[in-house]
């Protein structure tokens, strides 16, 4: 994985998020879909730098955190700004929807 995305814990995950723009890619290794977003978020990671922070947490290591907003299908992408959750995506995306997604912040 690239030093671009950030790989969020559960003990770290709320002070990972409470700062700014913050997309975060609800994962896990053996989803198919998952491994295919990798690198579309590499891209958008790349292409963010400086306006927000794309990062990815596996739900099977972080089943708390997933809980907590109710991910049900994976991938989903949550878009955080200051902790507060603004908006969701679920399912396999290209670069460009996510970006847009992330301007909405």
């Amino acid at each position: 994985m690239s030093e671009k995305i950030k790989v969020f814990t559960e003990a770290s995950f709320d002070s990972d998020v409470q700062n700014g723009v913050v997309l975060v890619d609800f994962f896990a290794d053996w989803c198919g879909p998952c491994r295919m977003m990798t690198p579309v978020l590499e891209k958008v990671a790349t292409e963010v730098t400086g306006q927000a922070i794309v990062g990815k947490i596996d739900i099977d290591q972080a089943q708390k955190v997933a809980s907590q907003f109710q991910v049900s299908s994976i991938p989903t992408l949550i878009l955080f700004k200051n902790g507060k959750e603004v908006g969701r995506l679920v399912g396999l995306r290209d670069a460009d929807t996510v970006k847009d997604f992330i301007k909405t912040a």
